[in-house]
């Protein structure tokens, strides 16, 4: 079967509209005037427009009974369900011609709400804080996903349009030109994407092309059917789109466990052979990271020069988990599958990426999780300490500076940051930002009502015991609340400057020599409080860690740390509480 391009394309003489509304009997585009499509017989409306040009704004008309957006639309100035508006992506003059991106193993992640990150919470207001990143030692920002959601705040899980970054934040050329700056300053710049659901508002397909859906539900609607080619053509456009017209660096697939009608071969194989297409045609360096809750490792190849049906690491739950039970000794939910011998699983994880490679997992009812990691290098495995999941998706909204004892954050960021995995920070998290961010959206009517009930839901236990000061979702103040409240310019703070530090010595020390680095050992001793790890680097050294993970003195009579010290001084006889230590050398 032919599938046909979504979107409109500008031609010299007009624009050619398409929809695939195999639903409808009959569709008509209408800009100042309706003008009938003609439908052939797989679905597809087609219309040549003379009058349209860039700036046209325009919405279908459904068997002359429901007007919808384009579902390919690039812009929507009024939300959702208004009218689509005709963007010329050639129009943009990119200043940082040369751009070719950077490789993998140079990567040090900021995630980022546009809405939240600055006050202003546009494209951009973010240009004025790209120095501060660069000076930082950040290489990538990654930005929560930018497709048009309905109303005026929302994390970005719930977009309608997929191709159409949201209005509130300022327009497609606004986007561009944050990008275009982070490229002039060496910045990597990456999109979350979300391919297993559509936002529950605004989302028409279902009235004239119902095939997009299967009969499963995820937890945030009805599941996407990848059996069928137009849909699936849809996904892989959508990645071509972002990665083409606005030049991001690479992109962060949502919850691909939540896709339960892959096709075959699976959707996510031919995005990356499409995006691979696109990065060996423009000489690009483009990185494609899953988030995966069932750490199928098979997925994963980040030695691979291009994307070839594979993708470059996915985010490691499994660490976050573990260092979170770690520091704040909770047990409840998630983290129950790492509430035993928590210091052991850390090991699991800097000798082997995931904790859970086949084991079974209590909080899933026994059911095994995760795939042996085979020959997998630390590059595949993207780790943190905080990211907007695990912040946002608590009754409170709150950071682990609230619960952890500053001096064992300190620690585990002095073993993330210079762990030769790709590592991630949440805004704020490089100068300890108390900064709440909670779950905030702006549905209206029933739909704002039923995500009240499904938090109280969620959060029993936490109403129980905060009542009411529990954020709404759906309030504004809660969304206010969000919004990251940047130091005062010039004024020291101690944690970002322990964070530039690490990442300085990552740049200099460690990085040219990540992109070859390989898993070693990792080993507790004196009664799991002192953890010792190496890996090998690329250029036949070895990188070693020996780290107090407790609140005690321990003293280290294990063998000598080999090699010359990069941080933390010399190996002193008997460690301080919390306390890590890192050298380069021989075995």
């Amino acid at each position: 079967m032919s599938v046909g391009r979504f979107g409109p394309t500008l031609t010299p003489d007009g624009a050619t509209f398409r929809l695939w509304a195999p639903a409808a009997g009959k569709v008509a585009i209408v800009t100042d005037t309706a003008h009938m499509m003609e439908k052939d017989s797989n679905g597809w409306f087609v219309a040549e427009v003379a009058a349209a040009s860039a700036g046209t704004r325009y919405h279908y008309r459904i068997d002359d009974e429901l007007d919808v957006p384009d579902p390919a639309s690039s812009y929507q100035r009024d939300d959702v369900s208004g009218r689509s508006e005709l963007i010329d992506h050639r129009r943009f003059r990119w200043k940082a011609i040369d751009w070719r991106g950077r490789p993998w193993h140079e990567t040090v992640i900021l995630e980022c709400h546009v809405g939240t990150f600055t006050p202003e919470g546009t494209y951009r207001a973010m240009i004025d804080k790209l120095d501060h990143l660069a000076s930082t030692g950040i290489t990538a920002l990654e930005l929560m996903p930018l497709a048009d959601f309905a109303g005026s705040r929302n994390w970005g899980y719930d977009g309608a349009l997929w191709y159409a970054p949201d209005h509130v934040y300022g327009t497609p050329d606004d986007l561009r030109e944050l990008i275009d700056q982070a490229h002039l300053r060496g910045l990597m710049v990456f999109l979350d994407v979300v391919y297993n659901h559509f936002g529950p508002e605004g989302n028409y397909l279902g009235r004239y092309a119902p095939h997009f859906f299967c009969d499963v539900k995820t937890p945030w609607g009805a599941a996407i059917d990848y059996r069928v080619p137009e849909v699936r053509a849809f996904a892989v456009d959508n990645a071509l789109h972002w990665l083409g017209n606005y030049r991001f660096d690479g992109l962060r697939l949502d919850a691909v466990h939540a896709i339960p009608e892959p096709g075959e071969p699976s959707i996510l194989n031919d995005i990356s052979r499409a995006v691979g297409i696109l990065a060996r045609q423009d000489g690009r360096h483009i990185h494609l990271v899953l988030e995966n809750d069932d750490n199928r490792a098979g997925l994963l190849d980040p030695s691979s020069g291009v994307p070839n049906g594979k993708y470059r690491a996915q985010w490691n739950d499994d660490y976050h988990h573990v260092w979170h039970v770690i520091l704040t000794q909770e047990t409840h939910g998630y983290y129950e599958d790492y509430a035993i011998h928590p210091r052991h699983l850390l090991a699991r994880t800097l000798r082997a990426g995931f904790a859970y490679q086949g084991e079974a997992s209590a909080h899933r009812g026994g059911r095994a999780r995760g795939e042996l990691i085979g020959g997998l290098p630390p590059a595949a495995f993207v780790n943190f300490l905080q990211n907007h999941d695990q912040i946002g998706n608590r009754a409170l909204g709150d950071r682990l500076e609230w619960s952890a004892d500053a001096r064992a954050i300190e620690a585990a960021l002095a073993i993330t940051l210079l762990a030769p995995m790709p590592p991630l920070m949440f805004m704020g998290e490089e100068w300890g930002a108390t900064t709440p961010f909670p779950f905030f959206c702006d549905f209206k009517g029933d739909l704002a009502d039923a995500v009240r009930r499904g938090r109280r839901r969620e959060f029993a236990s936490a109403y129980e015991m905060f009542g009411n000061d529990v954020p709404d979702p759906l309030a504004l103040s809660t969304f206010e609340a969000a919004v990251l409240a940047w130091p005062d310019p010039g004024q020291h703070l101690p944690r970002h400057a322990l964070v530039k530090r690490l990442l300085q010595v990552r740049r200099n020390e460690l990085m040219p020599h990540l992109g070859n680095a390989m898993f070693a050992s990792a080993e507790l001793c004196q009664n799991d409080r002192l953890l010792i790890a190496r890996w090998s680097l690329g250029n036949g050294a070895q990188l070693h860690l020996r780290a107090n993970i407790s609140d005690h003195n321990v003293t280290d009579d294990t063998s000598p740390m080999p090699g010359r010290p990069i941080w933390g001084g010399e190996l002193p006889a008997r460690l301080p509480a919390w306390s890590v230590f890192w050298s380069v050398g021989a075995t």
